[in-house]
């Protein structure tokens, strides 16, 4: 029996050197996958960074575009003025707007109700303010003083006996103060231009100053500016001189009374609507 114990241990180690042999290979293999699997991982990984970079990047650029448009929604937020409405040749912005339904928000509901257009009711706004500036003053207490409220247009007629001496264009001292109630007036409301129109009777005139009644009109408005501008401090710019001479009388000229009547100065007052709403802008 003991002939057979050596080669049986033999084969036994050799059988036991194949099979850890065959272990050893196999954990080889295993190894070398695992390794490659651990080299396809970093790939994969060093993808996923520089995608997650990328994405990082574009979440920092939202965030600054959110930022951006923030601060750009406050400056639209202040500057009201990039909504328009257009109102004949006047731009209108939305807070301008406000500001002029607040004015309509005193105006007598029945004036109100026949306004069919913007327009409409920014011509009642202004006239408003008109009628508020001469109902806060004592220029109608003289039966010689007519005032006449057209919609945005004020006319007064002051008669010629309250102003000036029979063909004279020199302002009677007695009238500066009324000169001066109606620059005061004038003033209340910068957004006004104002005309000054001289008329006459249909007489005929002609003296060593005064050519006819053209020029006599003429020189009685500009005497009216002069004073405006240059006494009472109204800005030139506003005034405009014009004369009728006896081209538009009130009535026919045929009598002392007619004719009184017809010699007159008129006061013919525009609100410019640009300058309206900018006073408006300005929360006048």
């Amino acid at each position: 029996m003991n002939k057979f114990t050596v080669p049986f241990a033999i084969v036994l180690l050799a059988l036991t050197s194949c099979v850890s042999k065959k272990k050893y290979v196999a954990l080889e293999q295993q190894f070398n996958d695992t390794r490659g699997s651990l080299q396809k991982i970093t790939i994969e990984k060093e993808d996923l960074e520089a995608k997650f970079a990328k994405i990082e990047e574009r979440v920092a650029n939202y965030y600054n575009k959110i930022n951006s448009l923030k601060s750009d929604n406050v400056t639209l937020q202040n500057a009201n003025d990039v909504k328009f409405d257009l109102v004949g040749n006047t731009v209108l912005s939305t807070k301008t707007r406000a500001q002029m339904n607040a004015t309509l928000a005193k105006v007598d509901p029945s004036l109100l109700s026949g306004a069919k257009t913007l327009k409409d009711s920014l011509n009642i706004a202004v006239s408003y303010n008109l009628k508020e500036s001469f109902d806060n003053s004592d220029l109608n207490t003289s039966d010689d003083i007519d005032i006449n409220i057209n919609q945005t247009v004020v006319m007064i007629s002051i008669s010629d006996k309250l102003l000036f001496n029979t063909a004279s264009y020199q302002v009677k001292r007695g009238a500066y103060a009324l000169i001066k109630k109606l620059a005061g007036v004038i003033q209340s409301e910068p957004s006004m231009e104002v005309m000054i129109e001289g008329h006459t009777d249909s007489r005929t005139i002609n003296n060593a100053v005064v050519q006819d009644n053209w020029d006599l009109s003429v020189k009685r408005a500009t005497s009216i500016v002069r004073l405006l501008e240059g006494k009472y401090g109204v800005d030139g710019s506003r005034l405009i001189a014009s004369g009728r001479g006896a081209t538009v009388p009130l009535v026919p000229n045929t009598s002392a009374k007619n004719r009184a009547r017809n010699r007159r100065t008129r006061i013919v007052i525009l609100p410019n609507l640009d300058k309206f709403f900018a006073l408006l802008g300005d929360a006048k």
